[in-house]
């Protein structure tokens, strides 16, 4: 069952394959003012359907890229590289890693705010402390 997130005047259009069974929900400078729920999706699994007037915003130098829509301004999607690859949601090192790792996979979210009438029932959200982790 595929599911749609818009943003709220529909330029932008994400079809996701399925609801994810995990989300997060960070509370990093970005993530705490965007108000974002990430679902989490394999590279080529996000079909966009349209992407008109989509911007993007980086606070790393472009290593992590924050997608919005230009006519509207919700937040939509983002890519960055795969952490939770690599760190715990501590900030810690898993075991294999050390501190300064950098993941060699990137990782796609879309915000699930956006898709109208998701059923959260079945969606873990884990609270990330990004503020106080990175």
């Amino acid at each position: 069952m595929s599911l749609i997130a818009s943003c709220h005047c529909g330029a932008t259009r994400i079809e996701l394959p399925h609801p994810p069974a995990h989300a997060k929900e960070c509370n990093c400078s970005y993530c705490a003012r965007t108000g974002a729920v990430w679902g989490y999706y394999s590279a080529g699994e996000m079909k966009f359907l349209s992407q008109e007037g989509d911007k993007t915003y980086s606070a790393s130098d472009g290593m992590n890229q924050h997608h919005f829509c230009g006519n509207c301004g919700m937040q939509t999607w983002g890519d960055s590289p795969d952490w939770a690859s690599v760190y715990n949601n501590d900030g810690t090192p898993k075991e294999g890693f050390t501190p300064g790792s950098m993941p060699t996979q990137r990782s796609y979210a879309v915000n699930l705010r956006l898709v109208d009438d998701l059923d959260w029932s079945g969606i873990a959200v884990e609270k990330v402390d990004g503020r106080n982790s990175w």
